[in-house]
């Protein structure tokens, strides 16, 4: 292998992909492309490059027969690749990070990136198999849960609102999984940084995937924060959880809470930050204190009927007959939830 450093104005001519079409993967040394991917790239490099920011894509991976290229040792592991003219390397990995650079380049805004250098690791390898072969073995990584990508991610936005709540609301504080996917009861977890982050988008746009990009960090998350304190404190199926740290909870008392309490799983949370989105003023970044009380004195149990056959169904087969009810994560099943309480509460 060999390290080397393309800049932009050649990157676009030296690398080519060849992913695979149709139903043949033969038909390429890698994968099919996938729609949107590489528009969701060069977006991200954009956004970033317009506000100054650093921003970072992965090394490319391409191979190339080294009878086609010229390597000049200079010793010490460093050397120097003479690649004629004509010659093109054949990526392994990152096609659609090129093709989000290749459309950058030439557009209106390649100016962005026309002084950067992008660094490519090159394989000496000719046979077409082994490079399909090569892409399988790169392709072996494990997905990052999105709690973890969440708690790496940049402090804007609804990643910083979220790390804000996690740090100073008590129901959240310690008791929530910041890089795996689920919360263990075994360790007194029961929130996770994505939940937190798709109720975060909900009250503020009624979307639980808008980034909030445009919104003050502390100016919003001080107003959510006393708004959270108010209602967890004040509400009688989580005022236990929020008054109680974590080392003084049972395992047994967050399995019942996280059992019991709709507010103890994700969807309870997400029908929470939608109905607190019809309680907030953006001009006066204040959230009506009668309707967070109001909110604070529902039943939020399983058992209230204000949830069945919406978000709560009843399992006529389960598992355990003293817990029949399952849970609808469907948006439809959500927003019927929203609109039971909105009904119960006359709120107009």
């Amino acid at each position: 292998m060999l390290q080397i450093n393309i800049p932009a104005s050649d990157f676009s001519g030296l690398l080519q992909a060849k992913p695979s079409t149709g139903n043949d993967p033969d038909s390429g040394k890698n994968r099919p492309e996938v729609k949107g991917h590489a528009e969701e790239i060069k977006q991200y490099v954009v956004e970033r490059a317009k506000k100054d920011k650093p921003w970072i894509v992965g090394t490319l991976t391409a191979n190339v027969n080294p009878k086609d290229i010229t390597i000049i040792e200079l010793g010490r592991g460093i050397c120097l690749v003479v690649i004629r003219r004509g010659v093109k390397l054949d990526i392994t990995d990152g096609q659609h990070r090129k093709r989000a650079i290749h459309e950058l380049i030439e557009s209106a805004e390649g100016s962005l990136i026309s002084d950067d250098d992008f660094p490519i690791t090159l394989v000496l390898e000719g046979d077409f198999r082994q490079c399909q072969t090569d892409f399988k073995d790169m392709a072996q990584t494990r997905q990052l849960d999105k709690s973890l990508l969440l708690s790496f991610g940049e402090f804007s936005g609804r990643v910083g609102i979220t790390k804000e709540l996690i740090q100073r609301v008590p129901m959240f504080q310690d008791k929530t999984e910041k890089i795996k996917s689920s919360p263990a009861t075994k360790q007194k977890l029961i929130y996770t940084t994505n939940f937190i982050a798709r109720f975060v988008s909900c009250v503020f746009t009624n979307d639980p995937n808008h980034q909030l990009r445009d919104y003050d960090v502390y100016t919003t998350s001080d107003a959510l924060v006393i708004c959270l304190n108010k209602f967890f404190s004040q509400c009688s199926n989580t005022e236990y959880i929020f008054d109680t740290s974590v080392e003084d909870l049972t395992e047994a008392e967050v399995a019942a809470f996280k059992d019991d309490c709709i507010l103890g799983v994700s969807v309870g949370l997400e029908v929470l930050g939608r109905l607190l989105y019809y309680t907030y003023s953006k001009t006066d970044n204040y959230f009506n204190e009668e309707k967070i009380l109001q909110l604070s004195q529902i039943d939020w149990s399983r058992e209230n009927s204000l949830w069945k056959d919406n978000i709560v169904r009843i399992d006529p087969k389960p598992k355990n007959p003293d817990k029949p009810y399952k849970l609808s994560t469907a948006a439809n099943a959500v927003n019927d939830a929203v609109k039971m309480v909105i009904m119960q509460l006359e709120w107009r």
